[in-house]
């Protein structure tokens, strides 16, 4: 089913206005597939009658839905391996050992989808690091999308996600089945994280505590280069003195903001806060809300 120029102009400033998300000219296939069943559920024949409604009349949760459509949320349990292990084995043990004055622990997934990888985290700690439940310990996760969001903290996972990267040991320990096809994580490890609905070229919340390690990963590819460098420079206000930034493998801050440091240990690539900035105002954008990509 084919889309009009012009609809797909559309689309993609709505999108990129709303989600900073970059839509390119080659991905009519993906509007559509994405937002056809919008358009029937909206009672339209096709994305075309679905942009030419929006365009008579705006409607605020019309365009939040279609945004949400638009987003990537692949996601998978211990996703590419090697960083988890890089946190396990490297960057934990280092920030457990800078931070033991003072017990205190912070840790953002900002890009979250439905919730894998800060669980993975959450299951890693309280596998590998004990001392850390005398701790404040905060597990933050985040993402653009409401519907994922909800998912995340629902912690209910069908028989294929959990097979997707999850050890059958974790998965017994820290899981309960509860049909045929689903699986339920305990409350131990629920419990641990905090979900909030944030958008990445939006306000951030105000409340947050500075970071010690931030993973970013597969986000940044889909934004344009001023939007990377505003979001890089923005975290930089919101993390611990010598914390740690965890991106995709495709991604870097290289030639976009030299505060952070390249850190290469085996196969993965992760970026150090070559100074400490404290907190500070983000001139005029207060730091509160909304996150997560289309690809």
């Amino acid at each position: 089913m084919s889309l009009s120029p012009r609809s797909l102009n559309f689309v993609a400033e709505l999108v990129q206005k709303q989600s900073g998300i970059v839509v390119s000219a080659d991905k009519d296939y993906l509007v559509v597939s994405r937002l056809m069943p919008i358009a029937r559920q909206e009672g339209h024949a096709d994305v075309d009658r679905l942009v030419d409604a929006l365009k008579r009349r705006r409607h605020r949760a019309l365009e939040a839905r279609i945004v949400e459509a638009m987003t990537t949320n692949e996601t998978t349990f211990f996703r590419d391996v090697h960083p988890f292990m890089t946190i396990q084995k490297q960057l934990l043990p280092r920030l457990v050992e800078a931070r033991r004055k003072d017990r205190k622990l912070a840790i953002w997934s900002a890009a979250a989808s439905t919730g894998q990888e800060i669980y993975t985290i959450a299951m890693m700690i309280r596998e590998h690091f004990p001392e850390l439940r005398r701790w404040q310990l905060e597990l933050h996760a985040s993402d653009l999308s409401s519907e994922v969001i909800e998912k995340a903290r629902s912690g209910r996972y069908a028989q294929h996600e959990v097979n997707r990267g999850l050890p059958a040991t974790l998965l017994l320990k820290y899981f309960t089945k509860t049909d045929d096809h689903h699986w339920q994580l305990k409350d131990e490890i629920r419990s641990m994280v905090d979900f909030r609905e944030i958008n990445l070229i939006g306000s951030w919340p105000s409340d947050q505590p500075p970071f010690d390690l931030v993973l970013l990963r597969n986000v940044l590819i889909y934004f344009e280069a001023e939007t990377k460098v505003e979001i890089l420079q923005r975290l930089e206000r919101r993390m611990t003195p010598g914390s740690a930034l965890m991106l995709g493998a495709a991604e870097t801050t290289m030639g976009l903001d030299d505060t952070y440091e390249r850190v290469l240990d085996g196969t993965t690539t992760y970026y150090r806060l070559r100074r400490g900035l404290l907190r500070e105002s983000d001139n005029g954008k207060a730091d509160g809300p909304r996150l997560q990509v289309a690809g």
